[in-house]
């Protein structure tokens, strides 16, 4: 404490951000501060402080601090930061899912209709589509009735000749000059109403036909235009009335009980509820107003800002709004409603974040256990060097040494770390050596560290490997190798699931119900499936006849002989080993290690 004292006294009056560090050099907090000299004093007064705020000054060994030039360059850094360490005690945005868009590329001659995840500025987009609303659907009731054009053929002054579409009466053609100009224009203007919110005319052609078909006993397609019209009249109910519709405005309310924190947001486009959406999280050290200005910061790095954002008022509003005027090239309106139809709607957002934290908090708590409490049992449990923030788990797949791959997978604070997976195809080694093929990959992996690549892949706490002593032994002469003494390392054995490390001679077993060996399960089952999954889709792009290369013992003629009997390689992997023992040539031992071969598969 005595060095945390004397940089208290050297803090500045600036803005900046601020980094918390526990005993092991391992950031737990990062913030920012209009005035840092008083932001951080006020976490080592004495005052009564929030459970998880306690917590969090108590695992305190180190800060330091970074000046920024303004705030709205601090809330920039202080994002950067947080999206790179993660920080155990900052709300962070988990589960960084984007919703489709409908895309209209109104900057083509012939404009087509798209759907897509990304907002690039290259033409008109409607959504995000959420709650069970299915683009799809929108997109093929755009073109039945509106004959707009949804694929990416380029329209030349040769004509083409007309697709399927054009036949079936859901596009236009004018790659095949089946149009004018100005007919297509027409067109457009008019999808692109109805993506607005103006759905009466699309419902009465959709009508309209339905009758025709039943008329025409045409059962299964009248249904089908029955079904797009109810869903267009879901679309409709969704309608604020209150609402103008030019509104696009996404609505945030946060709320806390001092150890778990809910974030609810509405979102609104044109009018119109599109949907909702509640995110959970550890409390923030800081308070439920900072806490949202950081969330908001994560969540628009990534996502289309709306227009309008309604929130209640917030104490770092203007350097909020200065970040997200940078990010979408325009002003963004903050909004504190009293009264109307907005105030509505926030307090329903407030209302739903409060029903999820009452409703939620078992489940937060069991999550918790799950993740967090399970690395922190962990730590003790093997005797770790450092709380296992991020551990990554290896896996190898192959075949009789065929198409060999390994598999990265990461786990952070014990959640799937999705975006940090990744996959090595095996260069180096012959035929099947799995202890060598781990070699490989974790050479090439943890040769990045301590290089520009390392902020690419972080350094890991902890590293676990699938399998027994032999593979750790094997994994062993890689650190050595590299000099690696600063991550820890265990191998899991899934028989008896025992766990095997560096420091003792005999395996540590964990009782079964125990969270931190089902941590563990995770991870390992992970990496398997993951190794799994990129070695069947080497496997598969091989052509048929290849793949009985792959099987020892069966040549050209024994080859040729089982295509004569069975016809396809489909035949081959359903037929018995008393089948395939019938064939010339194959008696019951290769019968069984071809039928084995593709049991693997």
């Amino acid at each position: 404490m005595d060095v945390i004292r004397e940089k208290l006294k050297l803090l500045p009056d600036s803005p900046g951000v601020y980094v918390m560090l526990d005993s092991d050099r391992t950031v737990i907090y990062v913030g920012k501060a209009r005035v840092l000299k008083n932001r951080v004093r006020q976490y080592f007064h004495s005052s009564e402080k929030p459970v998880k705020v306690q917590a969090m000054v108590d695992s305190i060994a180190d800060f330091y601090y970074i000046v920024a030039p303004t705030e709205a360059d601090a809330l920039a850094l202080e994002n950067n930061l947080i999206k790179k360490y993660k920080p155990k005690y900052n709300i962070l945005l988990k589960d960084d899912k984007t919703y489709p868009y409908i895309k209209v590329t109104t900057r083509e001659q012939y404009p087509r209709i798209l759907i897509t995840r990304r907002i690039t500025r290259d033409g008109r987009y409607f959504g995000p589509f959420m709650g069970g609303v299915s683009c799809k659907e929108i997109i093929d009731i755009a073109a039945r009735v509106y004959n707009i054009r949804t694929c990416a053929v380029s329209v030349r002054e040769k004509p083409a000749k007309p697709c399927l579409d054009y036949h079936l009466g859901r596009c236009l053609a004018p790659c095949a000059h089946m149009c004018t100009r100005e007919e297509y224009a027409e067109r457009v203007e008019r999808v692109l109403s109805f993506l607005a919110g103006n759905y009466e005319e699309a419902e009465e052609l959709l009508k309209e036909r339905m009758r025709k078909f039943a008329e025409e006993e045409q059962f299964e397609l009248a249904l089908d235009y029955r079904n797009k019209i109810r869903m267009l009249s879901a679309l409709k109910c969704k309608r604020i009335t209150s609402m103008p519709r030019d509104v696009d405005a996404d609505v945030w309310a946060i709320e806390t009980n001092g150890l778990y924190t809910a974030v609810s947001l509405l979102v609104t486009r044109r009018g119109s509820m599109q949907g909702s959406r509640t995110f959970h999280a550890d409390a923030g050290a800081s308070d439920s107003g900072e806490s949202l200005t950081s969330f908001l910061t994560q969540y628009y790095s990534a996502h289309e800002i709306p227009h309008e954002i309604i929130l209640e008022e917030l104490s770092e509003e203007a350097a909020l709004a200065v970040f997200l005027k940078e990010k979408a090239g325009r002003g963004v309106e903050l909004v504190h409603p009293k009264l109307g139809v907005r105030r509505e709607l926030l307090d329903m957002a407030a209302a739903n974040a409060k029903d999820y934290l009452e409703r939620s908090v078992s489940a937060i708590a069991h999550r918790d256990d799950m993740t967090v409490k399970a690395c922190e049992r962990l730590k003790e449990q093997l005797s770790l060097s450092a709380y296992p923030k991020r551990m990554e788990c290896y896996d190898i797949s192959d075949i009789s040494g065929v198409d060999k791959v390994g598999s990265m997978v990461v786990f952070t604070d014990g959640e799937a770390d999705k975006y940090e997976y990744r996959r090595f195809r095996v260069k180096t080694v012959e035929g099947a050596n799995d202890f060598a093929s781990l070699q490989e990959v974790l050479r090439r992996r943890l040769s990045k560290l301590g290089t520009d690549e390392e902020e690419k892949f972080p350094r890991p706490r902890l590293i676990v490997i699938d399998g027994g002593r032999g593979q750790l032994s094997a994994v062993k002469e890689v650190f050595d190798e590299l000099e690696i003494t600063d991550i820890d390392l265990v191998a899991l054995a899934k028989q008896e699931e025992e766990i095997f490390t560096l420091k003792s001679e005999k395996p540590i077993r964990i009782d079964k119900h125990d969270y931190s060996l089902k941590m563990l399960q995770r991870i390992r089952d992970e990496a398997h499936r993951f190794a799994v999954a990129y070695f069947r889709n080497l496997h598969s792009k091989r052509s048929l006849i290849s793949v009985l290369e792959e099987i020892d013992g069966v040549g050209k003629k024994k080859r040729l002989a089982l295509m004569q009997r069975f016809g396809t390689i489909d035949s081959i992997m359903r037929a018995s080993v008393e089948e395939l023992a019938e064939v010339e040539g194959i008696g019951l031992e290769l019968a069984a290690r071809v039928h084995t071969y593709f049991e693997s598969l």
